[in-house]
């Protein structure tokens, strides 16, 4: 039997965050995370006024690059920072040396979660998740938004579910593998709960964009017995309130061998590997029922994102806490032999500056070019590192604001919107800001000026700097406006027109 919270129910939730709402620390770091070769980064200040004169509604969390590797290359950097540290939290793209490129900011009811580029009908495209944090999962709804930034397509669970944050695959069937969570009662005497109680299971769900089609559904419950939890029962859990969550289902991800899905479940320390359409268990791997022989340095312990990669290779992030179980987290290549049923170590790349362990969220990404790519989850870093483990690129979100996946991939963003222009007066001219918030391929900004609205015209140039442009200008206006170019000087947008103040 199940049922649904109620609004009451979710709202008196809704204080919670994931990482406290379950009891699971922050993140411990033993020396700090300090490295030779430091960029100075510009970061928005947190208590002198908004960081941007032309977007004042803009205050996204701090990022600092601390090291940067030649090799790393140049390209965009996608995080989710979920909480208000200083400034706001909600989803953001940056370049490589630290800047901001797009900000998408929560609302004050609901958050943005796990922002990723994925391929939809043969086209890049943005995806997310938005709406309200509660005990450690999500309740909300899946977004499509294409490279202009306009929402295309709002994906909601099925069958009276509401779509979990932790998950949301776009496949090349134009489906989508998300997450849910299911309130059912249950007879949790067997781990100390009371007999007539509640739990909650994971749901996986495959969802046709196009229609909203329910295609698949797998309940943990129906597959996955309460002993194989390691979650510990506390008192006062349990309830209709407070549901005993002994899955916690956090990644699903389509094995390219046979079409079958992975499912990653951290109270269970277990991948599943799930057959379709059945939903079959076919095997476990690590946990307290494994169907594999872990060879040493290969057990996980409260992992997320965990994804089948080229035949017989799986990443995982291994969180290892919390309670802690390692000294550190790790992002894991393993070698999976399903025929002999035995799994071994690639490679475990481990954050060189200092000893972290997320106690939740995290990423691993194995980008095409052999790197890894690894977000620190309730650790407010994220790192590349060559195949061989050499950091190239190393950057931290505010403490206290971290993300709960971290990836990286090329972008290019054009947004419908025109690019925001601010003058402010000062001695001998006036200062010209230049923005555009999501756009990467400006180059230039061309300021124009005049004495009267309908009399702007061009009066010089400056190079691109950063979130939002700053140029000095002399005994032009008061009438200003910009215009964005691309290296080819191609006009791609012009602002308004604005006067100095």
């Amino acid at each position: 039997m199940t049922d649904a919270l109620t609004r009451r129910q979710i709202l008196g939730l809704t204080g919670a965050t994931m990482a406290g709402a379950a009891g699971i620390a922050a993140c411990s770091s033993g020396s700090g995370a300090s490295h030779a070769s430091t960029l100075a980064v510009p970061v928005p200040s947190t208590g002198n006024g908004p960081p941007y004169v032309t977007r004042p509604d803009l205050t996204p969390p701090h990022i600092t690059i601390t090291h940067r590797n030649p090799h790393a290359g140049s390209g965009y950097v996608f995080l989710n920072a979920p909480y208000s540290g200083p400034g706001h939290g909600g989803s953001m793209i940056i370049d490589y040396n630290g800047d901001l490129v797009w900000f998408g900011p929560n609302t004050r009811t609901e958050h943005r979660m796990n922002v990723d580029v994925q391929t939809y009908q043969g086209r890049k495209v943005l995806t997310w998740w938005e709406g309200l944090v509660v005990q450690g999962y999500g309740l909300g709804r899946l977004v499509i938004a294409d490279s202009s930034y306009r929402v295309r397509h709002m994906i909601s669970a099925a069958n009276g579910l509401m779509a979990d944050l932790h998950e949301f695959v776009v496949t090349p069937q134009g489906t989508a593998l998300i997450t849910a969570y299911k309130r059912s009662r249950a007879d949790l005497s067997s781990i100390g709960g009371p007999k007539s109680g509640y739990l909650l299971s994971g749901v996986a769900q495959e969802i046709d964009i196009a229609t909203g089609k329910l295609l698949f559904e797998w309940d943990s419950r129906d597959h996955v017995a309460l002993t194989e939890t390691y979650q510990k029962y506390e008192s006062g859990t349990g309830t209709a309130e407070k549901p005993f969550n002994y899955f916690h289902i956090n990644s699903i991800a389509i094995d390219p061998t046979d079409n079958n899905l992975i499912i990653s479940s951290r109270n269970t320390w277990t991948v599943y590997k799930v057959h379709r359409p059945s939903g079959r268990v076919i095997w476990r791997m690590n946990g307290k029922m494994s169907d594999f022989t872990m060879e040493p340095r290969t057990h996980y312990y409260w992992q997320h994102h965990v994804r089948p990669r080229t035949p017989g290779v799986l990443t995982v992030f291994d969180n290892g806490a919390s309670p802690a179980e390692e000294k550190h987290s790790r992002a894991l290549m393993l070698r999976v032999d399903e025929k002999a049923r035995r799994v071994s170590l690639i490679k475990a790349y481990i954050h060189p500056g200092a000893d972290l362990l997320a106690g939740a969220m995290g990423s691993a990404q194995l980008m095409p070019n052999g790197n890894m790519f690894a977000g620190w989850g309730t650790c407010p870093n994220f790192s590349m590192f060559a195949h061989d483990g050499t950091l190239l690129l190393d950057g931290q979100m505010t403490k206290g604001d971290p993300s709960y996946r971290a990836f990286t991939h090329p972008w290019i963003g054009h947004p419908t919107d025109r690019p925001a222009v601010a003058a402010r007066h000062r001695s001998g001219g006036a200062t010209v800001y230049a923005s555009w918030n999501g756009a990467t391929q400006v180059a230039f900004w061309t300021v124009l000026a005049g004495k009267t609205r309908s009399t702007v015209s061009r009066i010089g140039r400056a190079r691109k700097s950063g979130f939002e442009t700053v140029m000095p200008v002399h005994g032009a206006g008061p009438f200003f406006a910009v215009e964005a170019r691309d290296s080819s000087g191609r006009l791609l947008a012009r602002s308004p027109i604005v006067e100095v103040r």
